[in-house]
């Protein structure tokens, strides 16, 4: 299938289980590098409510707002949520732009999701000074947003695998901004030296990855994936 593509064994992310504690997570990871969190939570009742019968029947009339994939996001597209799920979720066609590749996530009306995300249960830690804004989105196999950065975040899988790719914020990766991702992993991935390559990892459902503030990263579905963020603004 279009958009398909085989998981990466390797992971260069560092883990930790539900042993971290609060002060060594700010000691180590708040703002100096990305970490990959196991066990911190349970969300199998959120998850339960985040099946594709649940969620039509739940929001399929009304209206979602997609964004193209590329960096700067330029373009917004509202669609009813039905549409978006039987129409437009679909592996990711590696000859297509950024610019014309539409992709469901960040632009949750709370109003209308308010309360499912009542039924997340977020990661344990927070950033002094921050508060938290939840970012929920579903996107097919092969899709993905390429390199940007913004604040401090989490995001967890909820179904499917989702492959990140990290670089620190003095070192910007080559990449064009209406490239998908699928078609860096394809073109540009294989010809840099190891020193360039990015920390790279495939989360599966449950596992929170950590981004510190001002971080590069890019994110690849390896399947139909519903997924959510936990922004520190």
């Amino acid at each position: 299938l279009a958009g398909t593509v085989p998981e990466e064994p390797r992971c260069t992310v560092e883990r930790a289980d539900a042993s971290l504690t609060y002060s060594l997570f700010l000691q180590r990871f708040a703002f100096s590098r990305p970490v990959i969190l196991g066990g911190v939570t349970d969300n199998s009742a959120f998850r339960a409510l985040c099946t594709r019968e649940k969620l039509l029947a739940a929001f399929g009339p009304f209206p979602v707002r997609l964004s193209t994939a590329n960096t700067y996001s330029y373009r917004k597209v509202d669609v009813p949520f039905q549409e978006y799920v039987e129409h437009l979720l679909k592996p990711q066609d590696p000859a297509r732009l950024g610019s014309d590749t539409l992709y469901f996530f960040g632009d949750n009306n709370f109003t209308e999701w308010g309360p499912l995300f009542q039924h997340y249960v977020p990661p344990p830690f927070r950033i002094p000074g921050t508060s938290p804004a939840y970012s929920f989105g579903i996107a097919g196999s092969g899709s993905g947003v390429p390199f940007h950065w913004h604040g401090p975040g989490f995001s967890e899988v909820i179904f499917g695998r989702k492959r990140w790719f990290l670089y620190p914020p003095d070192q910007t990766p080559h990449f064009h901004p209406n490239e998908t991702t699928l078609a860096w992993l394809q073109h540009t991935y294989p010809t840099l030296p190891p020193a360039q390559r990015p920390l790279e990892c495939t989360l599966r459902p449950g596992e929170v990855l950590y981004f510190p503030d001002r971080w590069w990263h890019a994110t690849l579905n390896l399947d139909t994936s519903v997924f959510i963020s936990t922004f520190l603004g």
